[in-house]
């Protein structure tokens, strides 16, 4: 079963001393220092001034805000309403990228969650009642079969209507798609 965005969220902050050097409230701190209030200052502040990586600070910025107390499960949770049907695709998605290791980022917004690595390696929309577009980017591949182009945020799309068809050359794209992410 996978995590949790609150559990994902305790993890990250469990690492932090390992991986920034400080740990939270170490952080929170020197954003209290600083002039930045507002969550783009707070992650220019962390990431251009003390070379803290997206996800870990965007986690201290939404601390630092309260924001994460809105939480990160409402959000997901808010996008499987009237949809809860789809909600067993998305947890295969994440149970699957989560064997990818510690680079992985999870991070849910209003209405899709992205999955980043240094950038943005996929997107988990549930776009309909009964589908869910699974975003991948893989510049340069030519759209083929169920792996179709898309504009915006990613450069290919696959359309996911049950967890069967999360299949093998699904998990390929998007095994790919990590691997171009550095």
């Amino acid at each position: 079963m996978a995590q949790s965005p609150e559990e994902l969220a305790q993890t990250m902050i469990g690492n932090m001393p390992e991986k920034t050097g400080k740990s939270l409230a170490e952080w929170q701190k020197v954003v209290a220092a600083s002039s930045a209030a507002k969550h783009g200052e707070i992650m220019k502040l962390l990431k251009g001034e003390h070379g803290v990586t997206h996800g870990f600070a965007n986690l201290i910025a939404q601390k630092c805000i309260g924001n994460l107390d809105v939480g990160d499960a409402d959000l997901v949770a808010n996008q499987y309403r009237g949809k809860e049907g789809l909600k067993p695709i998305h947890d295969a998605i994440i149970d699957f990228v989560k064997s990818f290791g510690s680079e992985l980022e999870i991070s849910p917004k209003k209405t899709s969650v992205s999955l980043r690595r240094k950038k943005q390696f996929a997107l988990i929309q549930p776009s309909t009642k009964t589908r869910i577009d699974l975003g991948i980017n893989l510049k340069g591949e030519s759209p083929q079969g169920r792996l179709e182009a898309m504009s915006g945020m990613c450069t290919h799309k696959v359309k996911l209507t049950s967890v069967e068809e999360f299949d093998e050359d699904v998990r390929a794209w998007v095994k790919e798609a990590f691997a171009r992410a550095e």
